[in-house]
């Protein structure tokens, strides 16, 4: 492949990545590097359908004043990400603001934003958020396109799962398989034999292909790992009275509520819940679920001495037990997201070597001057496996 076509590639594939990053960050409800705002509420600093570097809020270190984050809005447009201004800081919390905007999120009904609602944070250079114009115009026009193409797929081959993160995955490789079968089909068509025979010595096209099945094998892990989990709020009631309700609770005291994560999956799952606001506790922190089972830990609300409303956050990461406990408590210590990384890491490393296997040891060869004299690929996998 020329320099030129390999630089075109890498360009195309690059937009494609930002693209569905985006796509994704919506469909899971947490950025993944790169987001936007469809809303004119923070001009002049990010006019609708501009984009930006969103450092997730786990390693973007302290928010203060002057920072723009993403969070998870109560009451605004609704609830849901909601990217504004923090103009204040609280013993509660954050107060928030719109640039665009002539009163605070706090003044118009938006609880004050704790540290468990934000998910990102702006990147900002010399105190200037940095800007992406038109990035989540090009996304929200691909994402609506995609929404959709599942719907009509889904409606079309009655398969439910063909919608949300994980039918986006398997449109994905659908469209690898089709387009590699596509290029097998016009090379086949337009070069004579032994021209199709030393364009498939390099063999990209299978290490394509094991790629593709690996990334989707890995999309769909990861969502299996994030979505289910994520942050619970308790609204507490600090009160001057007992009562039955174990959310109010009398000022001073506190109160046990069980906390039950299900596994609908048939892969067992570690997780993990612990506080995410001063205020609570959790006993046990760590549990083991089954296939298609659940576990229950304790969740202990403290109610301050000052009457009032609170809210309480718990945060729950959840990891599929395909590594030993004790590993993925190692990695959990360094930082939530390794055990991700590492798991990931595992199931899409066992596909591609799986593959190479597979293919006694010529991953990279679909076909060869010799291959007509060769028996077919699924006789010599059988083969191997009888041997």
């Amino acid at each position: 492949m020329s320099i030129k076509r390999t630089l075109s590639v890498a360009i195309q594939a690059a937009a494609v990545l930002v693209v569905v990053s985006l796509v994704v960050g919506q469909f899971l409800g947490q950025p993944i590097l790169l987001s936007y705002v469809e809303t004119g509420s923070m001009q002049p600093t990010l006019s609708p359908g501009d984009g930006f570097v969103a450092i997730p809020a786990q390693i973007a270190g302290g928010i203060g004043p002057g920072d723009v984050v993403t969070f998870e809005a109560q009451e605004i447009q609704g609830g849901g990400l909601t990217t504004h201004r923090v103009v204040e800081e609280t013993e509660r919390g954050y107060v928030t603001r719109g640039d665009n905007n002539p009163f605070t999120d706090q003044d118009g009904g938006e609880p004050v934003v704790q540290d468990a609602e934000v998910v990102a944070k702006a990147l900002q250079v010399g105190g200037s958020v940095v800007v992406i114009p038109h990035l989540g115009t090009a996304a929200m026009g691909f994402q609506s396109a995609l929404q959709s193409v599942q719907t009509w797929l889904a409606v079309t081959f009655g398969v439910r799962s063909l919608q949300g993160t994980q039918g986006l995955a398997y449109i994905i490789f659908g469209l690898s398989v089709v387009a590699y079968a596509v290029d097998w089909y016009r090379n086949a068509g337009g070069r004579d034999r032994e021209a199709r025979d030393r364009s498939r010595d390099d063999g990209t096209s299978v290490m394509a292909i094991l790629g593709v099945l690996a990334l989707v094998l890995m999309a769909t892990a990861t969502a299996a790992m994030v979505v289910p989990g994520g942050t619970q709020e308790y609204g507490v009631v600090s009160a001057e009275f007992e009562s039955e309700n174990p959310t109010v609770i009398e000022s001073g005291t506190s109160q046990e509520i069980e906390y039950v994560v299900p596994n609908a999956g048939l892969v067992p799952v570690y997780a993990y819940v612990e506080p995410a606001s001063p205020g609570v506790d959790v006993e046990p922190q760590r549990l083991s679920v089954g296939s298609r089972g659940e576990a229950s830990t304790t969740v202990t609300l403290s109610a301050p001495d000052e009457t009032g409303y609170y809210r309480l956050f718990v945060v729950e990461h959840r990891y599929l037990a395909v590594l030993p406990p004790g590993v993925v408590d190692e990695l959990y210590g360094v930082h939530p997201w390794a055990p991700l990384v590492a798991i990931n890491g595992l199931l899409g490393g066992g596909i591609v070597a799986a593959g190479v296997v597979m293919l006694r040891g010529e991953p990279a060869r679909l076909r060869s001057r010799g291959s007509r004299e060769r028996p077919p690929l699924y006789k010599r996998i059988l083969r191997e496996l009888y041997r």
